[in-house]
């Protein structure tokens, strides 16, 4: 159920809110008062298309949200699982939402995130039954035909028919892969010399993150050894003198250490510095001793700097090539070893592949096949029912076919058929497709009669206009079927007869006013005297008229 409906500078809407109710809901108005708005506001939320035109002028955006209950186990159909992820544990409802700017970008709501405009079109499309005058040739078209006979046949059959597309999507997936193993197989081998040349490469360069940096340290260390050298040499000739002849730094603290040595035991206060001068003479010592084996090192390798430049040398080639980091280089290594596997087990992998296609294609065909012979006993059915109901709605005589022929293609999506309905509107009249059988009023009535049939209850049904080109009679028919069909959820249908809209059990009307030289809209929910009136003016009078306004009592008496 549609539970509220929320519309901001839409044309004419400067601000409105419907709660709606179970049952029938219907909404009526002057001609021009904007009835459509509320239909083109539920196309916005099913993600239609959006126009710049439609924001309030004056008015920044436009903005439309709509309230849902969520129908029992709705949020378990895989398709939905990335938008059941945003809801909280145990949520009842969900909020569908669309932004228009004034320079027609747009932007689509679930539950206050983000969401694109296929999403809520696949969302909004579960929640919301939409027959509209632009339906009638929605009817027309094989896929919209294939899904009222689908929804007919019932849950099992739906079910059954996503079995078949999970099947129908695999055997693509695998005949794509065995399309394109077949196809590599004239390049295997090409590609197998290739891969295991690029392997062997990396392999016999084995390059290593830490060792990469290590080199880049060493090769700076060596292109500079020269000075290093000369720097640790003077800084060890300071310590300890030229050819350690103690005229350094050593020699001078050796002769602190003695002259300290000869007082050692009088003042405690002078024992401690001793103390000191001792240790400050061995760390000397050592650090003389350290700065010549420093100055020794560097660069005692003959040759280690070409080394070192060709290492590196080496691992940049293999950057370059293959992603431009030792990482990269190593992830390319493991690719290569995947696809050589694969190769070499190609032979294996296509006889796997073979027998997998035969029985994911068996498999297939099995289910096509109970899909067919469900469609067909649906179809007897749904033409007896159809008939019925078409009697009920003044179309006396009247018969619908449904013609189920093999896809052209042999398999769709949807199974291995195409369906197509047909109609002969009186007695003795061949059948013809719907598109050229009947008239708008009567494919209005085509539409109702299959609405009731085609196992929609857990969606909301919203009619536009839908009664156009009826009266009398045929108008009441059609209104006690709407509700009917609302006694099983929820009807929205937008109406200028009195006849249906006296059926209601929630009454809206929209009503147009100029303030300011501006047109606006506004929408009331209706009831008790303000109810009456409006069927008083959808009969075609105003209050004062007593003869009306009883005929619109008796109306509403009788409904």
């Amino acid at each position: 159920m549609l539970r509220e409906l929320r519309i901001e500078n839409l044309l004419l809407i400067e601000r409105a809110e419907l709660r709606l109710g179970e049952g029938l809901n219907v909404i009526t108005g002057e001609t021009g008062a904007g009835k459509t708005i509320l239909a083109h506001s539920l196309d916005l939320l099913m993600g239609g298309r959006a126009r710049a035109q439609i924001v309030r002028p004056g008015a920044g955006e436009a903005y439309v949200e709509g309230v849902f209950d969520i129908p029992e186990g709705f949020l378990e159909d895989p398709d939905l699982a990335e938008i059941a992820a945003r809801l909280p544990e145990g949520a009842t409802e969900i909020m569908l939402a669309r932004r228009v700017s004034a320079q027609g970008r747009t932007s689509a709501f679930v539950q206050g995130r983000m969401a694109t405009a296929p999403e809520l079109k696949e969302l909004g499309g579960r929640l919301l039954a939409f027959y509209g005058q632009h339906e009638h040739r929605r009817l027309t078209l094989a896929s919209a035909q294939l899904q009222t006979l689908d929804g007919f046949a019932g849950v099992e059959h739906l079910a059954r028919r996503r079995s078949y597309r999970s099947a129908h999507a695999e055997v693509l997936a695998l005949g794509r892969e065995f399309a394109e193993l077949r196809e590599r197989e004239g390049a295997r081998e090409r590609d197998l010399d290739l891969l295991r040349f690029e392997l062997s490469e990396i392999e016999a360069a084995n390059p290593d993150a830490a060792e990469e940096e290590d080199l880049a340290a060493e090769r700076e260390r060596l292109r500079h050894a020269e000075g290093l050298r000369g720097a640790a040499t003077e800084a060890m000739n300071a310590a300890s003198g030229a050819d350690g002849d103690g005229s350094g730094a050593v020699g001078a603290i050796g002769v602190a250490e003695a002259a300290l040595a000869a007082v050692d035991g009088v003042d405690p206060r002078l024992d401690a510095l001793a103390e000191r001068t001792r240790a400050a003479a061995v760390e000397l010592t050592d650090l003389a001793a350290e700065l010549r084996s420093y100055a020794e090192s560097v660069d005692a390798e003959p040759g280690r700097l070409e080394q070192v430049e060709e290492r590196l040398d080496a691992i940049d080639r293999l950057k370059r090539k293959h992603g431009g980091s030792v990482q990269s280089v190593l992830a390319h290594a493991e690719h290569c070893r995947t696809e050589i596997e694969k190769l070499e087990g190609a032979d294996e992998r296509s006889s796997e592949l073979e027998a997998e296609l035969a029985a994911a294609t068996a498999k297939r065909a099995g289910l096509a096949a109970e899909l067919t012979a469900a469609r067909r006993e649906a179809a007897d059915e749904l033409s007896g029912r159809v008939a019925a109901e078409l009697e009920a709605l003044a179309m006396s005589g009247a018969q619908l076919e449904v013609v189920l022929a093999p896809h052209p293609d042999g398999f769709s999506t949807a199974g291995a058929e195409t369906v197509e309905l047909r109609l002969a509107t009186n007695p003795g009249m061949p059948v013809s497709p719907l598109r050229d059988a009947a008239s708008g009023g009567e494919l209005s009535r085509v539409m109702l009669a299959l609405a009731g049939q085609a196992g929609r209850a857990e969606a909301s049904f919203v009619f536009d206009e839908i009664d156009a080109g009826i009266g009398g009679k045929a108008a009441r028919a059609v209104g006690e079927r709407l509700r009917a069909l609302g006694a099983e959820g929820q009807v929205l249908c937008i109406t200028h007869l009195p006849q249906v809209a006296s059926l209601a059990s929630t009454h809206f009307r929209i009503t147009k006013t100029v303030r300011k030289g501006e047109s606006l809209a506004s929408v009331d929910c209706v009831e008790g005297e303000e109810k009456v009136a409006e069927i008083t003016r959808m009969l075609g009078a105003d209050r004062s008229d007593d003869a009306a306004t009883r005929h619109a009592r008796d109306l509403l008496e009788a409904a």
